[in-house]
């Protein structure tokens, strides 16, 4: 006896994965200021927000560039960080797709039937749950597939500058926020 059809696993899950938009591409570099210089000085795009997330050795900086893309430079913080060995094996370039969904869980179920390897599931955090569909089965292109709560396409209210983000000055708390670092 045989287990079911891919015909029939893809049909028991939602017809549609609930995708809403292509949120940013992410460009992995080793300074930050290099991809300000591309994207923000030469190409007009202005910067929307960014920190330190601390958790995983990374340096955020999101761009929008004129129309309404967002660019995510992304550097490491330390030599262990995923980004790191990135950038040692490829150098500089599109690291990631971001695309957010109305349930990350049902893009999950829906590219999993559909045969894609979903990889890294987190979904511990109400404010933003990921997985990732690995690049050998994403057409060799690492898809982050997430849902959140939170608005990633207008800068935060408290003020904080790129020089804040560049000098190290900010960080991501556990529910997401960009802030200060203490001290």
């Amino acid at each position: 006896m045989t287990g079911p059809s891919v015909d029939d696993t893809v049909a028991s899950v939602p017809a549609d994965a609930g995708l809403l938009r292509t949120d940013h591409v992410a460009v992995a570099v080793h300074d930050p200021r290099d991809g300000v210089a591309l994207f923000g000085d030469a190409l007009g795009g202005r910067f929307l927000f960014g920190g330190d997330n601390d958790r995983q050795g990374i340096r955020i900086v999101q761009i929008v560039l004129p129309g309404g893309m967002k660019i995510e430079l992304i550097s490491p913080l330390r030599d262990d960080a995923p980004v790191a060995r990135f950038l040692e094996r490829r150098g500089p370039g599109v690291h990631h797709i971001t695309l957010i969904f109305a349930d990350v869980e049902v893009a999950v179920a829906r590219l999993t039937a559909c045969g894609y390897e979903v990889v890294d599931v987190e979904l511990g955090s109400p404010h933003w749950r990921e997985a990732f569909v690995r690049p050998r089965s994403g057409l060799g292109t690492l898809l982050q597939l997430a849902d959140t709560t939170m608005r990633w396409d207008e800068p935060p209210p408290s003020g904080i500058t790129l020089d804040d983000v560049l000098a190290g000055r900010v960080v991501f708390t556990d529910d997401e926020q960009a802030v200060l670092r203490e001290g």
